[in-house]
């Protein structure tokens, strides 16, 4: 896209604000970092984890697997925080 034609769509309020930009910018990095294929794993976890993993994973939008890399990501990178 030139300059120009994005100058117009910005003047003709074509763009859009995203509501919760943070939230959205951390889903779309634990997208990013699901997608690096780096090493293969295989993991034995109980039935009711897996399920309830599998159950968040829909209300996030994600694949289980991306889920729990995205966890498994945010707890090595010191970024994992417990609820309170």
């Amino acid at each position: 896209m030139k300059e120009k034609d994005l100058m117009d769509s910005i003047e003709n309020e074509e763009w859009v604000e995203i509501e919760n930009f943070e939230e959205e910018k951390l889903k779309y990095e634990a997208y990013a970092a699901a997608t690096l294929k780096d090493e293969q794993i295989n993991i034995r976890i109980p039935g009711r984890d897996l399920e309830e993993l599998k159950r968040k994973a829909i209300e996030e939008g994600l694949t289980y697997q991306a889920l729990i890399s995205s966890i498994l990501h945010k707890f090595i990178s010191g970024k994992l925080v417990e609820a309170k």
